[in-house]
């Protein structure tokens, strides 16, 4: 959620020379555009090819989530033939590097999918959001998560896709190690844990692997009332309390009741051993069930979902994760305007139920997800959306999220105080 969700294969480097061909000459100076009303979408307007730049969230090559991009645009290009959209997209593990890539090198895609906004827009590369899409999309979107998109005031990114976050456990392996009730403080779930590894299981999940190791990391930090700024919206990485949070995860992790390594383990690997009934407890997202349900393992009365646990109790506020899409400064006024029709047209309800059912993520519309809510798999997941945190708008946040999933593992065998004072002084440079 990322934040991406699921991993999938990666396209590799020919993806992005594709996007460079793509993209149009001369980007490194972006335009600044005009109103998304003007030019590029009319019937007797000049063809416009756009580029389309996104993380990919399926299981492999046979689900892959460039097939949804495609359908979408072949669908659309169904209703303006004057305008298409090329599509590629990469493995979520691989695609901060490789969009951070293609920005160095000024071969801006017009769309991308993944990434949050604040540091494109300081860079001056973006569009704000009231030139991307038309008001009816964007009153239609999530307020919660709109309200991370702001830069300076201004909002520029959208949210596609979002997600929260709570804890699964299996019930067969808590009934068999002698647990009546999913843990609602750390004390609990080390104690549960130690039960369950003693019955040959692995007692809980912890991915501090690159996948996605700034949500594991900032759902324990909430535990002890830390997270990655303060109050003021100032990173605060190495707070006593971010200190305190993982050096017991350190501790946890050494008394042998988690997975080996963990440090260099991914979610994708918890989760699927979780779904496997190799593990008693994981942290997760919606996207946990598919896992579950392909596995043919667990049936749904095998495992449940419960708030997360605390140091001192459970978390009033868990983590809301959301993938942003912007579009770039690149092909002037015409690509701008066909930007829109596309945005417009990808944003309704059939688009986004179709994305979030096939990969079990959350939609970034009202209306999408009144009708994802009548479901109970995601009515719980949907009403922690109002009293999520979500990860940091600051400018700077895609490179510390970036440091954060390359370095934190350390910590596990290291010293967290010194790898978060690193991780903080990196913040706080605005590098």
């Amino acid at each position: 959620m990322k934040s991406r969700l699921i991993a999938a294969a990666a396209i590799g480097t020919a993806a992005l020379a594709t996007v460079a061909a793509c993209s149009s000459s001369g980007t490194s100076n972006p335009s600044s555009g005009s109103s998304a009303g003007s030019g590029g979408s009319g019937s007797g307007s000049a063809p416009v090819t756009l580029t389309l730049f996104g993380a990919d969230y399926g299981s492999g090559p046979s689900n892959t989530t460039t097939t949804f991009w495609q359908d979408a645009a072949t669908a659309f290009h169904a209703l303006h033939p004057n305008i298409t959209v090329n599509v590629t997209t990469v493995n979520w593990t691989d695609f901060p590097a490789k969009s951070a890539a293609l920005i160095q090198n000024h071969q801006y895609p017009d769309i991308m999918e993944g990434n949050a906004p604040q540091g494109y827009a300081q860079a001056g590369i973006v569009y704000p959001l009231s030139d991307i899409v038309s008001p009816s999309t964007q009153s239609n979107l999530i307020q919660k998560f709109l309200a991370d998109e702001n830069y300076q005031g201004t909002p520029y990114g959208i949210p596609w896709t979002t997600s929260t976050r709570a804890l699964f456990y299996n019930k067969k392996i808590f009934a068999e190690a002698g647990i009546a009730a999913a843990p609602t403080t750390w004390a609990q779930e080390e104690a549960d844990a130690a039960k369950i590894k003693a019955k040959g299981f692995i007692g809980y999940g912890m991915p501090l692997g690159p996948e996605e190791a700034q949500a594991e990391l900032l759902l324990w930090f909430l535990g002890d009332g830390g997270g990655y700024v303060n109050s003021s919206g100032t990173y605060d990485i190495n707070s006593p309390q971010n200190i305190a949070a993982l050096s017991f995860m350190k501790q946890f992790a050494s008394s042998g009741d988690t997975q080996p390594n963990v440090g260099n383990t991914d979610r994708t690997v918890v989760w699927t051993d979780f779904a496997q009934g190799k593990v008693g407890m994981v942290l997760g997202s919606p996207a946990v069930i598919p896992s579950i349900q392909s596995a043919n393992v667990l049936t749904s009365s095998d495992y449940a979902v419960a708030d997360i646990p605390g140091k001192n109790g459970p978390l009033t506020s868990t983590l809301g994760v959301h993938d942003d899409i912007v579009v770039f400064k690149t092909g002037g006024a015409a690509h701008l305007a066909a930007d829109k029709e596309f945005l417009d047209f990808v944003y309704q309800d059939k688009w986004q139920l179709q994305f979030d059912n096939e990969y079990d993520l959350l939609p970034a519309t009202t209306t999408a997800a009144a009708t994802m809510g009548k479901n109970p798999l995601y009515a719980a997941f949907l009403a922690n959306i109002a009293n999520s945190v979500n990860y940091p708008p600051n400018a700077n946040w895609v490179t510390v999220s970036s440091l954060i999933k390359t370095t934190v593992g350390g910590a596990i065998t290291g010293s967290p105080s010194q790898v978060l004072g690193t991780i903080q002084n990196t913040a706080a440079s605005g590098s």
